[in-house]
């Protein structure tokens, strides 16, 4: 063998050695927080659209969901974000409103008319515009708006109307806009983390709360509430919000992927419960819960008159009110 044969093959072992060594790809592992329960679809979708990001970038990212307020409540979440202690999150719209307040303007009381106006405002400039503006003020990226229900009001006694919670202890989560509801029917609002709720209602600390009736369900608030009120007063929405930190690092390609599975888990999602939210109203009756049909119009003439007064949570514009309500 010649001195340069042997060099060749020397220098070929070396680049085969060099390949086996070193890994294919470096791994980054990456957190996904929210608040809500692991039978839940959102977790569902979420865990979903981890496996399908590592499949889709060849293992670069490897992300784990966290549930059930794991990593935090839901103030908390947001503020890793930041810190980078989180890396994504679901996220309710008022507390992203937190920060900007624009973006809230969905979660107002009877703000919105139906799903289908939710429908139309998921895919509206005007979302995109008030996304842009949180984006611009915090740098996180948000992906999309995953539908998370009508909220109901539960009790141990029957509510009819708004002066049937006159004076009662509501718990509502602890983001301004939900002080809105308790003004518009003079209930005293009592801010209380999520993971927090049940005890609160079993040891009587809140005489009610409200949320989605899929929520109501896998939080079992029915085993510490007798009656559940079909308000439906707020239609309410959970952004994907990806950090900073980990936005500015994708590709070009990566953020197309993350973009895409993160839309569609929030599409399934939100159809998931769409149809789930049917239907629990008769499975509360077969838990001998008393399902209550109030006056909603009342509640709604209670709600409106407060949607741009800013000492009730609004933040956002006359212009972007007028163009929300356009929405069809």
């Amino acid at each position: 063998m010649s001195v340069w044969t042997r060099r060749a093959a020397l220098s070929a072992a070396f680049v085969i050695a060099t390949i086996v060594a070193a890994p294919a790809q470096a791994q980054t592992k990456l957190k996904w927080a929210h608040v809500y329960e692991v039978a839940e679809p959102y977790h569902t979708q979420a865990v979903w659209a981890a496996g399908e990001i590592k499949k889709l970038t060849n293992g670069k990212y490897d992300i784990e969901v966290f549930a059930a307020s794991q990593l935090g409540n839901e103030n908390q979440i947001n503020e890793g974000l930041g810190l980078g202690t989180v890396d994504i999150i679901y996220t309710g719209t008022s507390f992203a409103g937190s920060v900007y307040k624009p973006l809230s303007i969905s979660g107002a009381p009877f703000m919105l008319r139906d799903f289908d106006h939710w429908k139309a405002y998921r895919g509206s400039k005007l979302f995109r515009e008030l996304a842009k503006g949180y984006e611009d003020k915090t740098k996180h990226k948000i992906v999309t708006l995953t539908y998370y229900g009508e909220r109901m009001v539960t009790a141990n006694k029957e509510i009819k109307k708004p002066e049937d919670m006159k004076g009662m202890k509501l718990r509502v989560p602890p983001a301004p806009l939900y002080l809105m509801l308790a003004k518009s029917v003079g209930a005293n609002a009592t801010p209380i983390a999520f993971a927090e709720v049940y005890l609160a209602l079993q040891q009587g600390t809140v005489d009610g709360q409200e949320n989605p009736l899929p929520t109501i369900m896998a939080k079992k608030f029915y085993e510490v509430q007798s009656h559940i009120m079909l308000t439906g007063h707020i239609t309410e929405s959970l952004l994907t919000i990806v950090g900073s930190h980990v936005w500015a690092k994708l590709t070009d390609d990566e953020k197309k992927i993350f973009q895409d599975i993160l839309t569609q888990a929030a599409a399934k999602a939100s159809d998931e419960i769409r149809a789930s939210e049917q239907k629990i109203a008769d499975e509360l009756r077969k838990l001998n819960k008393t399902v209550v049909q109030v006056d909603r119009e009342a509640f709604r003439k209670a709600a409106v008159p407060l949607h741009n007064d800013a000492s009730a949570g609004a933040g956002w514009t006359q212009a972007q009110y007028d163009e929300f309500q356009a929405l069809k």
